[in-house]
């Protein structure tokens, strides 16, 4: 008996050593420094409830966060809207005793930083510049420490709408499934730009065969993403209230698709915001700020293309991001209108949502990260 409970004592600790947990990462708009603007929760893979786990004070809108490819660094666009501002910053989060630690912060090269993506190998981050329309690139050092940028480039022209598109503005960042090339969705000039991305030079932004995909007048691309199979691409435009979609092969984009995110009782003022599928390949989530609040449901067929399976409110307004976490089984709203954060369970075999647990209050939440460790 006493083997017995001697064995089974060490296999209780080796299983609560050895689990995952999964953690649900917040950035904001706290507009004072002096108040919470990162928050971290844990997220409870059986029920969907989030606990709260730490939050980072001391820096001003982190608006926008990103991972490391290990999960060890969070990178955040900080400073955000904010006059003469803008920077991006890293800190480092450690499961083990649950804390969030500043590491360094460099000038983001324009106003008003919007998104940043990490590269697989660890080495490189890429920043987004909305109200100039440029893009940056950094080093990124041994501790998570972000180093000066090494490259900034700047866009001009604009589009056919004088109040939005007066000029360009870079409003994402996305690395290809290869992590060779990277596509800037410039919601200002209505194109998906492209560039090569050589991960070994100092400079790795390089002028790509094609440079740019031209997107519908007056579409305003914003967020982008790839299929898992890598042969696909989807960019959600927010002022045209449609997901475009791409086969995609070497750095060109070619269309397929154009559908709406909206049901067809809506004809304007469309504010589409963010699109992200889930990890079995099998349907597309693209969110609806304005009038809907909602998020729209497509299932993807083999060729790529998009079919409207139906919508969900995200129980809240003005879901700025939302993310699937890895298993594909939850899916998390970032609700700014609202300060709140809802979380719905995901039906593998239908696609459609359902909300569980309590709504999170986080003031002004306007990004969402999700990662097992």
């Amino acid at each position: 008996m006493k083997k017995f409970l001697a064995l089974a004592i060490t296999f209780c600790t080796w299983i609560c050593f050895h689990s995952q947990n999964t953690y649900a990462f917040f950035g904001s708009f706290n507009w004072d420094k002096n108040t919470e603007g990162i928050y971290v929760y844990e997220l409870d893979t059986i029920k969907g409830k989030l606990s709260k786990v730490t939050s980072y004070t001391g820096i001003s809108n982190p608006s926008f966060i990103t991972l490391s490819p290990d999960g060890k660094y969070i990178f955040a666009c900080t400073e955000s809207k904010t006059e003469n501002g803008g920077s991006v910053s890293s800190f480092e989060f450690n499961p083990e005793n649950k804390s969030l630690t500043f590491i360094s912060k460099q000038k983001s090269g324009g106003e008003n930083p919007v998104y940043l993506t990490a590269h697989k190998n660890g080495k490189w981050l890429v920043n987004g510049n909305y109200t100039e329309g440029s893009v940056s690139v950094y080093p990124i050092s041994e501790g998570g420490k972000i180093e000066p940028y090494v490259q900034n480039i700047q866009f001009k022209e604009g589009s056919i709408n004088p109040d939005r598109q007066e000029r360009a503005h870079i409003h994402s960042t996305v690395f290809s499934p290869n992590f060779d090339y990277l596509f800037l969705p410039d919601l200002g000039a209505d194109k998906i730009r492209v560039f090569k991305f050589e991960n070994e030079k100092n400079q790795p932004l390089q002028e790509a065969e094609i440079a740019f995909t031209k997107t519908t007048l007056g579409s305003g691309p914003r967020h982008f993403t790839f299929h898992p199979n890598g042969k696909f691409a989807y960019c959600i435009e927010e002022m045209g209230g449609a997901v475009s979609v791409y086969s995609y092969e070497d750095g060109k984009l070619s269309n397929l698709q154009r559908i709406y995110t909206h049901s067809e009782k809506y004809k304007d003022n469309f504010e589409s915001s963010d699109v992200h599928i889930s990890p079995d390949g099998k349907f597309l989530y693209a969110s609806n700020r304005g009038k809907e609040n909602n998020i729209a449901i497509f299932s993807i067929q083999n060729d790529g293309k998009l079919k409207t399976v139906g919508y969900q409110s995200v129980k809240g307004k003005h879901p700025r991001t939302f993310n699937l976490d890895p298993s594909g089984n939850f899916l998390i709203t970032a609700n700014t209108g609202t300060n709140n954060v809802a979380v719905f369970k995901r039906a593998p075999e239908t696609g459609l949502l359902k909300k569980v647990g309590k709504k999170i209050k986080i003031r002004n939440v306007s990004s969402v990260q999700i990662k097992k460790y």
